[in-house]
């Protein structure tokens, strides 16, 4: 089944208003195998609604609206419809009815503007609205199904389960479509799809169809692989083996393929060998420590960060002699290191981690460009080290800088367990 979702109204054409119906119904869309191929934001105007929907109707077998069905002028939906598929709007007196119950038990008198909400296109199934005053519509041409919902969420919503339920679920045999995110840090979005490209190019013709779709987002490529099955049980199993593919063509670059965020993971590995951690930051001013605090439980883990920003917070709470920032100056590898090992050691925890850099816009030199940082994470008998460059403005680099510092720690952390493992 091919889906199009098109909302209705020009204050989502403005900055203050942003489309959130379309996710909530292209999730529940896709667990009945509806792929979606178009999304569309029209303003309240009958003739523009009309000409994507005519166009919609080219491209799909299934068009949900939303919104435009308040008793408003602005409120088009129902016009829209009716003039494309050139039916007569009747007014149902049945909806009048219930409307004016409705206002009744709250002590109101129904305005007549009301009874636009009962004008209905002609051989449309009204879809009960218990949540507002604006029932939903559905209709059937040519095969093509279009159901008209209302757009606030707390209405759409039930709705929308309800169709799916009653009147769309029934006919997909139990088939959907059913997603797995692998995420990935480290390589640049042209590496990792040089290495994954052949392995995922031949799996559209294979007896589960998977697509896939490669997305940099901020600090991390995401693969979304897509399967279409007729079961959830044959989707997993599906989506398991690619999984594991791209797992082995990637190596220790894919950090999650269960939707587990970079901190969680981190957390979980510290968690599993035991291991507390301190951290110490500069230009980060504490993101780090946020991000593995954002983590609930992270009390077992976390002891305690701090922000060193100036040179003599480094000195007084670190422990960096001064020597060591007139000669290699704040942002190095040396400084970072002792930062690490000053924090570890103050903390008494079993990692130490070191931020130092030029987040910009100011503060850079040829030598030291904005977005050069050092990381350094240090154990009792591991230390790593690195440079790093990055592009962007501020907050970009500072991310990038944490995603980078707990990218090596999670590395670091896979080798202990490999260790251990292999003790044992």
């Amino acid at each position: 089944m091919r889906g199009c979702i098109i909302a209705v109204g020009s204050e989502m054409l403005t900055p203050f208003r942003v489309d959130t119906n379309s996710l909530v119904i292209t999730e529940r869309l896709n667990a009945i195998g509806c792929d979606i191929r178009l999304k569309a934001v029209v303003g309240d105007d009958v003739g523009e609604f009309g000409r994507v929907l005519s166009a919609a109707l080219e491209a799909a077998d299934l068009i949900v609206l939303t919104g435009g069905l308040g008793p408003t002028e602005d409120d088009i939906t129902r016009e829209a419809v009716a003039r494309v598929l050139q039916l007569p709007l009747d007014v149902d007196e049945v909806i009048v009815e219930r409307l004016r119950a409705r206002f009744a038990r709250r002590g109101l008198t129904m305005a007549d503007i009301n009874r636009r909400q009962a004008m209905v296109p002609r051989g449309a199934d009204v879809l009960e609205n218990a949540n507002g005053t604006a029932p939903g519509l559905w209709l059937e041409r040519g095969g093509i199904c279009i159901v008209a919902l209302p757009g606030p969420p707390r209405e759409m919503t039930p709705m929308l389960e309800s169709v799916i339920r009653e009147r769309l679920a029934p006919k997909s045999g139990g088939a959907g479509l059913f997603r797995r995110v692998l995420r990935i840090t480290g390589p640049t979005e042209s590496d990792v799809d040089a290495c994954a490209q052949p392995i995922y190019g031949r799996w559209l013709a294979g007896p589960v169809p998977i697509g896939t779709t490669i997305l940099a987002v901020l600090g991390q490529i995401e693969l979304h692989l897509t399967a279409r099955a007729a079961s959830r049980a044959e989707a997993d199993a599906a989506l398991e083996a690619a999984g594991r593919e791209l797992q082995e063509a990637l190596g220790p670059s894919v950090y999650s393929v269960d939707g587990r965020t970079l901190e969680a993971v981190v957390g979980d590995l510290l968690r599993e060998v035991g291991w507390t951690i301190a951290v110490a930051e500069s230009c980060t001013g504490g993101l780090m420590t946020s991000r593995l605090t954002d983590v609930p439980g992270s009390s077992d883990y976390v002891e305690r960060g701090v922000v060193c920003y100036s040179n003599r917070s480094k000195v007084e709470w670190l422990g960096v002699p001064e020597s060591l920032l007139v000669e290699h100056g704040a942002v190095s590898e040396p400084v970072a290191r002792t930062m690490a090992e000053g924090i570890r050691s103050r903390a008494g925890t079993n990692v130490g981690a070191g931020i130092t850099g030029i987040a910009g816009p100011g503060g850079g030199t040829p030598e030291k460009p904005v977005g050069t940082l050092a990381i350094a994470i240090v154990t009792d008998d591991d230390a790593r080290v690195k440079t790093l460059k990055f592009f962007g403005g501020r907050e970009l680099v500072k991310f990038q800088a944490t995603q980078a510092a707990m990218n090596m720690l999670r590395l670091m952390l896979m080798d202990r367990v490999a260790r251990e493992a292999l003790r044992r």
